[in-house]
């Protein structure tokens, strides 16, 4: 099996099973014949050969050169003939070799056979002028142009094949792995790299046998004109100009008959190296890629037509080439308009067959598919999202979208728009995994002129209140624009309303439609820019499911999650204290506190507030107990709902009147009450003292007092005003 493993790679082609008997017979002594024929090349090196036994050797050598030609235009990828390194080193040494037999009758005899005379009569018409310079042109040819490019091209392709193997290897493995591939063919892959490594290498090597062989047969030809000159005229006594045609001509015939089969062995090497893997042969794959389109022919015969209407040059070739040209031109294009006909054919066949079969496939995975977000639309409600211009719902949707990933860092779902006869014509309903979270009424021709709290009574209309945030509207004509304005009112038309829902919406579900692969693109895109942030945090101290919960925690409370080199470097440092996620939110709130508190601030740098008075604070601490899912806050069905309108009535009271009034606590308290919140007051930030950053200039607007809780002490009392400007 090793012996196999290691022959060239014409030999397993010739040993394989279906090559018949005989050429395993053929092969079975492969190894004897080839010792004979080097030890064969080494005696005529040494003993001199008769005349008939060297043209017999002269013309099997120029049919061995024809056959590796051959062979070379019929392999379909180089590693066929993987031994021909050896082999292009083998001829070489024969042609050596032949040359020094003939060198050796011409100097002794004044004869060197009858190939070696017809080369140098016939071939050259016994002049030898005529064949010294045909015979330089073949060493030109040979030298400078085929060996040199062939050596070049055997040269980069070696460094490309060793500069390849690890990426190769690495896909064998890959593919091992995988399970794509067993042992038994990556091992023969591995083979492979490794024959391909070794071959090109050796082509490289062996162009110089070549490039030698070249130089040496002007060397020769040089010894045997002067010598053949000397020993003529002084040992012959032959007149110098008989001498010289004699020798020349015998030496040019013998340089002919060698080159010729050095000319065919340096352009196998040539096609070898330059030929690429594929299925055909290079015959077949050159004439496929030639006439692959009929155009290109078509343009040459055009041409050569109008060189025969050139005059000067011979009409008749050119004619004869241009129609011939015409005319293949014309079969490539008819047989091109059958395959794509054809093929047209077999693919309307096909998508019939699997026409029925995957429209019911993909309706039922449309049914079976959950979206994220989708927004329902009554009968009335549909051109809203059919017309293009100012008022287009799909165009305001991405730019909600944007809007939304910059704000929050969060990949924002597609919305999925579809009608939904089952709602009334001007109804719409938001979805959020499937479930309805919002709905509401539009009425297309109209306007909804908003009350933000200070405008006038008397605007007549449809009385209604704005879907996003709450507040009376009045939906009015067109017409009365103008009149709203003038009361007061905030007008917007249908599409604005439904927009502005839809922000709203993704604002307050924003952690609901935060997915875990979501969280894994987020960290891909941090890993790009800082890889040892995310190589030392995830996953090997915070798990991906882990930072998905503290994600979904911030977006709760609204609170962006841009940054997520901060968060991530927050939670490394935390890592292996055993935290629930939790305490791992509130610990990355107070690192993130700099940048979402700032937004909470006025247009003079003003934090404004309404804080929890100590006392209540420390009852409300005393009642938080440890259980199975953390710590909880254990309050009576009666202080529940005292403390949360004692709350809800003092911030509406100062929030009439500030914007982005925040509650502030303590922050051993601050995630019980924003649980205990979270419901009447969705949208109020509550703070603790930890999150505000250095330099804001603090304002508490009012503190709410322990006998919230409905203690007999006394009510709510009111606001203790604090000095403003205090530094936090």
């Amino acid at each position: 099996m090793n012996k196999a493993a290691a022959s060239p790679g014409p030999v397993p082609a010739l040993a394989a099973p279906g090559g018949g008997g005989d050429l395993r017979a053929l092969t079975k002594f492969a190894d004897v014949g080839l010792a004979m024929g080097v030890v064969g090349v080494i005696v005529v090196l040494v003993i001199p050969v008769p005349t008939t036994i060297l043209d017999l050797l002269l013309c099997c050598q120029l049919a061995l050169s024809l056959a590796v030609l051959m062979g070379t235009l019929y392999c379909n990828e180089p590693l066929e003939m993987a031994g021909f390194p050896a082999l292009l080193l083998f001829l070489t040494l024969l042609r050596l070799g032949l040359n020094v037999a003939s060198s050796r009758l011409i100097l002794l005899q004044a004869d060197a056979g009858h190939v070696i005379q017809a080369f140098g009569d016939f071939v050259v018409g016994g002049n030898y002028v005529v064949g010294f310079a045909i015979f330089l042109v073949l060493i030109v040819i040979q030298f400078v142009v085929i060996t040199k490019g062939a050596g070049r091209v055997a040269e980069v392709a070696a460094r490309f094949t060793l500069d390849a193997m690890p990426g190769k290897q690495m896909a064998i493995d890959a593919d091992l792995n995988a399970g794509v591939i067993d042992e038994t063919q990556a091992r023969e892959r591995r083979r492979k790299i490794e024959r391909e490594a070794n071959f090109f290498g050796s082509m490289d090597g062996a162009s110089k046998f070549v490039r030698g062989d070249a130089v040496a047969a002007l060397i020769i030809a040089a010894i045997n004109v002067m010598g053949g000159l000397a020993i003529g005229v002084m040992q012959h006594n032959m007149e110098l100009g008989e001498a010289l045609k004699r020798y020349t001509l015998l030496t040019i015939g013998d340089g002919l008959v060698t080159q010729i089969p050095a000319l065919l062995i340096s352009t196998a090497a040539g096609v070898l190296v330059t030929r690429g893997s594929s299925d055909l042969n290079l015959g077949q794959d050159l004439s496929r890629q030639l006439l692959l389109k009929h155009r290109p022919i078509m343009i040459s015969a055009v041409f050569l037509m109008l060189c025969a209407l050139v005059p000067g040059l011979p009409t008749i070739p050119f004619l004869v080439l241009g129609g011939l040209l015409f005319f293949v031109a014309q079969v490539v294009r008819k047989r091109t308009a059958e395959d794509a006909a054809a093929e047209a054919a077999a693919q309307a066949q096909s998508q019939g067959q699997a026409g029925a079969r995957d429209k019911k496939k993909e309706v039922a995975e449309s049914l079976a598919k959950m979206e994220s977000l989708e927004l329902e639309l009554g009968a009335s409600l549909i051109s809203l999202v059919d017309g293009g211009g100012r008022h287009d719902v799909l165009a305001r949707i991405a730019q909600i979208r944007s809007r939304m990933a910059a704000d929050l860092g969060t990949i924002v779902p597609a919305v999925r728009i579809c009608d939904n006869l089952q709602l009334l014509p001007r109804r719409y309903r938001l979805r959020v995994r499937g479930a309805p979270v919002a709905e509401g009424e539009l009425h297309p021709d109209r306007l909804l002129a908003i009350n933000p709290g200070n405008a006038r009574e008397g605007l007549q209309g449809t009385a209604t209140k704005d879907p996003a945030f709450g507040l009376p509207a009045v939906w009015i004509a067109a017409d009365q624009r103008s009149r709203a304005e003038a009361f007061g009112y905030t007008v917007v038309e249908a599409p604005s309303v439904l927009t502005t829902h839809l922000q709203e919406v993704l604002r307050a579900h924003a952690a609901d439609l935060l997915s875990r692969q979501d969280v894994q693109a987020m960290v891909d895109r941090v890993k790009e820019t800082d890889p040892a942030v995310v190589k030392d945090v995830v996953p090997n101290l915070i798990g991906l499911p882990v930072l998905h919960r503290v994600l979904q925690g911030l977006l709760r409370e609204r609170v962006p999650v841009r940054d997520l080199i901060t968060i991530l470097e927050t939670l490394g440092d935390l890592a292996g204290t055993q935290r629930s996620v939790e305490a791992l939110v509130e610990h990355v709130r107070v690192s993130l506190a700099p940048a979402f508190v700032r937004t909470l601030e006025d247009a003079q740098g003003k934090l404004a507030t309404v804080a929890f008075d100590p006392a209540l604070e420390s009852r409300l601490l005393q009642s938080v107990v440890q259980t199975d899912r953390g710590p909880q806050l254990v309050l009576t069905p009666f202080q529940v709902p005292k403390l949360l309108k004692a709350v809800e009535d003092r911030h509406a009271e100062h929030s009439k009147r500030r914007r982005n009034v925040a509650l502030i606590c303590s922050a051993a308290i601050r995630p019980h009450l924003r649980r205990l919140l979270e419901r009447s007051l969705p949208k109020v930030a509550v703070l603790s003292y930890l999150e505000i950053p250095r330099g804001t200039q603090l304002e508490i607007l009012a503190q709410i007092g322990a006998d919230a809780l409905g203690d007999d002490a006394g009510g709510i009392f009111g606001a203790r005003p604090q000095k403003e400007g205090v530094k936090a």
